[in-house]
């Protein structure tokens, strides 16, 4: 039985849709195809520069080039350069005679072909451009997923602010938050791995991947030790982070701060009025065996808070840890003087400028008016 108009169209759409998911996928199969569909291309190109070259000049195949930039590995694009190269200058050399212009044009072509090759085989994913961005953006969205705190109930306020450094969208700070199934218990781990922006994302999306699977499982040492076997089990000399734990009861509002190298946890007095240093102390995770944890508890009673930062926030070639505390106060109790809602946005708003990355994170409980 012949196909009909509609079957023929059905099948070509989920040809499209096959061809184009075996794309994102990376596949060898995914490569093939979107080299041969740049390829015929490149044919019909070359069609109509021999049946009138005006309507497709030899510069009207470096879109073929940027497409292929966008879509293919090396070696598909090393067979695509070849094959576009090879239509252009075709084309160009049975419209004669050659002129200044075209000599001109193939001579970027070529220069272009050079360059579009050497940034290919650079590419350290082994991804094609399109696709290397995606899986970037999605490490990114994933980080950023991750330090989602879950909703809080009636009486408890959680926001946070984080900025990467030089503007990049990828950090090392990230926040591990969890909810136990009664929605008594709140556990967070706030977390500064080594190095700063794209430097550091990859490094804090794997480190964050562990500690999502361990936070609710272990209890605080335990998982702050794990943490830190795991990074220590990563051969390298740069694998090491601070970071600061807090677990809190919802319903009394008692906590316990554990810190791990990290700046000073803050705490908010609603009878005082002021912002107080808490005394948690602790090393870096990554450095030794057995690092040195300490933890503080409390209570935080209607209309007090916890406030926890990274060192991005405190800390600058010009700045002692001890003055940034100072003005972190200072700050701090400005921020929350018309609410907490967004307090941690109107404290990094206020962090100078600088070349690491930055986080606030506060924990408050409200209180009845």
């Amino acid at each position: 039985m012949a196909a009909t108009p509609t079957t023929q169209r059905s099948r070509r759409h989920a040809g499209l849709v096959n061809g184009v998911a075996a794309w994102r996928s990376g596949s060898a199969r995914g490569q093939a195809w979107a080299l041969g569909v740049l390829l015929v291309g490149v044919g019909a190109s070359l069609a109509v520069s021999l049946t009138d070259y005006d309507l497709m000049p030899l510069t009207a195949y470096f879109v073929w080039l940027l497409l292929g930039a966008v879509l293919l590995r090396f070696v598909p694009m090393l067979v695509l350069c070849a094959g576009t190269l090879a239509a252009a200058i075709t084309a160009a050399v049975v419209e004669a005679p050659w002129t200044g212009a075209r000599v001109t044009a193939a001579v970027t072509m070529v220069l272009a072909v050079l360059l579009l090759l050497f940034q290919s085989s650079r590419r350290r994913s082994g991804l094609p451009g399109g696709l290397g961005e995606a899986m970037l953006a999605d490490l990114r969205d994933r980080l950023q997923a991750q330090g989602k705190v879950p909703p809080l109930p009636t009486g408890w306020e959680c926001p946070s602010a984080m900025l990467a450094a030089h503007g990049a969208g990828y950090a090392g700070d990230f926040l591990v938050a969890d909810l136990d199934d009664d929605g008594r218990h709140l556990e967070m781990i706030l977390v500064d791995v080594c190095g700063k922006g794209v430097d550091a994302a990859t490094q804090a999306l794997q480190f964050a991947g562990a500690l999502g699977g361990l936070i609710g499982a272990l209890p605080p040492l335990a998982l702050l030790e794990a943490a830190n076997g795991f990074l220590l089990r990563q051969f390298s000399d740069e694998s090491f982070a601070t970071a600061v734990h807090v677990i809190v009861d919802l319903d009394t509002g008692a906590y316990a701060v554990t810190s791990a190298g990290h700046p000073p946890a803050l705490r908010w007095s609603r009878r005082t009025g002021e912002w107080e240093v808490d005394n948690s102390r602790g090393t870096a995770l990554g450095v030794t065996r057995r690092p040195e944890l300490h933890s503080s508890t409390g209570v935080l009673g209607p209309g007090d808070a916890l406030l926890f930062c990274t060192d991005g926030v405190v800390e600058s070639r010009t700045t002692t840890l001890d003055d940034g505390i100072a003005w972190l106060r200072r700050a701090a109790r400005d921020a929350v003087a018309t609410g907490f809602a967004d307090a941690a946005r109107r404290i990094l708003r206020q962090v100078p400028r600088g070349d690491d990355d930055r986080a606030v994170l506060i924990l408050s409980r409200t209180h009845a008016e």
